[in-house]
């Protein structure tokens, strides 16, 4: 018997063995993950301060990095080459895998890691052409030789990170995917910035809009959702003189629709808390006399920080700031001479054109009176586990057709038959402005650098040590006529077309504006004598104006002042609103648990700080009031698609036309009003709000419904950062919503030495076992800011420098 039992053992022992080392289709070997040898226990790391020399390949002379105690690199190269190289490395250690699941996903290669169930999400990044334009891009990149030799270097610095990575060594989430790490190539730097044009400039409402106008006509659609907002303090100063000649811009064609039914859409729309502030304050307004400078993107709150800290040192340059993980050079940041940053413009680069094929062969298109051939380009899609799938696209000059007919499309309905016209499918150079930045000495500089800039377009802020500011929506922009874009576009007229670009020095742009600042918060770029049409709609007005009117009354500015500017919670929306809204809420009728949260509302002071409970009943009923007002009249279902107007125009409806027929509900046999609309709206909300937290009490605090979550990349709670309490929210300054918000804070005193202050949310580290991996959090979360120590020499002394590396 005890032999048997021996036998069974062992033989059990075996078949576990067996089980653990071996991966079952799509779910990884579990033996790897908890061996005590090459496992997760591998990647816990203790704090580190010893100095250490590390002989590698790729470098022509030593390069010293010195680390202070946020474990940020201060890196000090001979050449530019070897700081480049030494990034490349220095980044992998910390980001490499954050590095290639981005730019996996960028390329369609999740189901590479995950299998078949990230296959459509592959299919329609390759649809959307991210691969065909990272390929002309790298084309670009690699053609000059600044931007070719950073690739190239930082390239082998990445490479001779993974060359000496041992599976014990590999970041946890290999280990918990089941995969490897592969080489770095130059043209995954291209695929980042593809996948960041993703984040910011994939917005679009055209088919909504089409539908909106079929249903409504011209009139009620122009009179709805207005080319210019009521309420605007445009980035570029309103009445500011152009000094150029504008080229000639097209004529608006006859027709602005195309033939035919369009088919159901439900294209991403644009997050307000995706977005960012930045300004900068002249001598006249900063204590110190010299220029003051601010920006914080409001990007997705991730964990690893979308964002890694460094300094490059060499004999051309001396910068530190925001560095990606997968691009070299800094992105936002400063020198000894200037400070940049930048916000997203929001501009309209992204078209759809109906596509009429010459038969079912789908092989010529028809465009300007004759029949073009179709481009074929074959996606190979390997999912683990499963054979390759071989997608075929199909490119018009316009673009790619995403989707044919009889095709489903991912997660949302994506136009059938529609080419997709996008920027980021144009070769550009985009490294070579920051490139340039990292280097510029004055405002000359800085606009010779924006002059290489393509896309994602961006509000570039500028203040430099010889006391200038200027701020510059920046981008290559489309050459449109107006409102080209604003529908779907007809695929076979060429008066569809784009017609050329905008000139570069023809941007928006304005130096020293007597106001002595300049801002951005993502709103308009300018006001509407700007002769060339950038989009219709841009985010809403309210964080722009907030930060108008704190700088204009700002005086004697320190950093301190523009640090809390960033942290300003004041809700303009609501300050706006309660006047004209109140009145019209009639109490008759309120459950006790209503009358107490309308009691809450009176007198909340507008501030959406982590304690108030006004906030969350007014956030909640404003949503349910838009639904209420304009759902009955703008309804969605799988035949058409439509977008609510703007809440800036329903306020200045209630407000001017307070007896609007949209207040009706045309799907009641009553006549509501904008009093029933309130009314309804806010009961609504309350019993909402009762559902999700039971009675009016602490659950209700706005940061506790708002429940910040910063969530790892790869949506693991256990290496998350859960219901972070922060105030803030949606068109706030403090742009902190459930899932978004300040990725990066920054703050830059000019002067004859720079003072610099800057924090993200998490830390240098992507290892969840690193005391570097979470450390900055508590410091972003209460809106300070960590003093970035800005070195001159290798030599420099500082309590806060903490060890030494030397790359030989």
């Amino acid at each position: 018997m005890r032999y048997a039992k021996a036998i069974l053992s062992t033989l059990l022992t075996i078949i576990l063995i067996y089980a653990l080392s071996r991966s079952w289709g799509t779910v990884p070997a579990f033996g790897p993950l908890l061996s005590p040898f090459v496992g997760f226990w591998q990647n816990a790391e203790p704090a580190n301060d010893a100095d250490e020399e590390i002989t590698i390949n790729g470098t022509s002379a030593p390069v010293t990095v010195i680390f202070d105690d946020l474990a940020i690199p201060h890196v000090f190269a001979q050449n530019d080459r070897d700081a480049y190289f030494a990034q490349g490395y220095l980044t992998a250690r910390d980001r490499l895998w954050q590095m290639e699941f981005q730019t996996h996903a960028a390329a369609g290669r999740v189901s590479e890691i995950v299998g078949d169930r990230a296959l459509e999400l592959d299919r329609y990044n390759r649809r959307l052409g991210m691969g065909f334009g990272a390929e002309r891009a790298v084309k670009a990149m690699m053609a000059d030789p600044r931007s070719r030799e950073s690739l190239e270097a930082y390239t082998a610095g990445v490479n001779a990170y993974i060359d000496q990575l041992k599976p014990a060594q590999y970041p946890l989430e290999y280990k918990l995917l089941g995969y490897a790490p592969e080489p770095w190539q130059p043209i995954k730097c291209a695929y980042f910035l593809k996948y960041m044009s993703g984040v910011l400039a994939l917005g679009a409402d055209d088919l909504n809009m089409s539908n909106v106008l079929k249903k409504y006509g011209l009139a009620v659609t122009t009179d709805l959702f207005p080319d210019y907002p009521f309420r605007e303090d445009p980035i570029v100063p309103a009445g500011t003189k152009w000094d150029f000649k504008p080229i000639n811009i097209p004529a608006v064609p006859a027709s602005v629709l195309p033939n035919g039914k369009p088919l159901a859409m439900r294209w991403p729309e644009h997050d307000p808390t995706i977005g960012s502030n930045n300004w900068a304050v002249g001598p006249q307004k900063s204590a110190t006399g010299y220029p003051i400078l601010a920006n914080d993107p409001h990007l997705s709150l991730s964990l690893p920080s979308i964002w890694y800290q460094i300094q490059l040192v060499t004999p051309t340059l001396n910068v530190y700031g925001a560095s990606m993980p997968g691009s070299p050079g800094v992105i936002i940041g400063f020198n000894r001479q200037i400070a940049w940053g930048v916000t997203n413009v929001g501009a309209d680069v992204l078209d759809f054109y109906q596509i009429k094929f010459k038969d079912a062969s789908k092989r010529e298109y028809w465009h300007d009176n004759k029949w073009k051939p179709i481009t074929r380009r074959l996606e190979v899609i390997k999912a683990k586990g499963k054979p390759d799938i071989i997608d075929t696209v199909l490119y018009t000059h316009h673009g790619p057709i995403m989707y044919e007919e009889n095709e489903k499309p991912y997660a949302k309905n994506v136009p059938v038959g529609y080419a997709a016209r996008w920027i980021a499918h144009e070769a550009s150079n985009d490294f070579l402005t920051y490139y340039l930045l990292d280097r510029a000495k004055n405002h000359a500089d800085y606009r010779k650098a924006l002059s290489f800039y393509s896309a994602p377009a961006q509000n570039f802020v500028f203040a430099d040590v010889a006391k200038d500011i200027a701020i510059s929506p920046n981008g290559r922009f489309p050459l449109k006529w107006k409102n080209q874009g604003k529908f779907l576009l007809d695929g076979t007229n060429p008066a569809h077309d784009w017609q050329g670009w905008v000139p570069a020095e023809q941007n928006p742009h304005v130096k020293n504006p007597p106001r002595g600042f300049v801002s951005s918060a993502n709103q308009f770029s300018t006001d509407p004598t700007y002769p060339y049409y950038l989009n219709w709609q841009f985010a809403s007005a309210e964080r722009g104006i907030r930060i108008n009117q704190r700088l204009t009354a700002m005086q004697n500015a320190t950093p301190d002042s523009l640090r809390m500017l960033q942290n300003d919670n004041l809700n303009l929306r609501a300050k706006n609103a309660l006047p004209i809204f109140l009145p019209y809420l009639r109490t008759n009728g309120l459950t006790a648990e209503q009358a107490k949260a309308l009691d809450i509302v009176k007198k909340w002071t507008y501030t959406n700080d982590v304690g108030e409970v006004g906030a969350t009943i007014f956030t909640e009923w404003m949503q349910q009031y838009m639904e209420h007002v304009w759902k009955d009249d703008f309804p969605s279902n799988d035949q058409n698609t439509f977008r609510f107007p703007s809440f800036d125009r329903t306020l200045l409806l209630a407000e001017k036309e307070p007896n609007a027929r949209w207040f009706d509900n045309v799907t009641t046999a009553t006549t509501e009003t904008l009093g029933d609309m309130l009314t309804q709206s806010f009961r609504s909300a309350v019993d909402s709000l009762t559902r999700q937290h039971g009675p009016i009490g602490k659950a209700w605090q706005w940061g506790n419904h708002k429940a910040t979550r910063i969530s790892h990349l790869a949506r693991l709670d256990a290496l998350s950062a859960l219901n972070v309490q922060i105030g803030g929210g949606a068109n706030i300054v403090n742009a902190t919503s459930e899932r978004n918000g300040p990725s990066w804070r920054m703050v830059v005193a000019l002067g004859p030495q720079p003072k610099a202050y800057g924090v993200y949310p998490g830390g240098q580290s992507g290892n969840p076992g690193s005391p570097h991996y979470l450390n900055m959090l508590e410091t972003w979360r209460t809106g300070q800011l960590n003093e970035l120590l800005f070195l001159q020499t290798a030599q420099d002394k500082h309590p806060r420098i903490k060890r030494k590396m030397v790359l030989k």
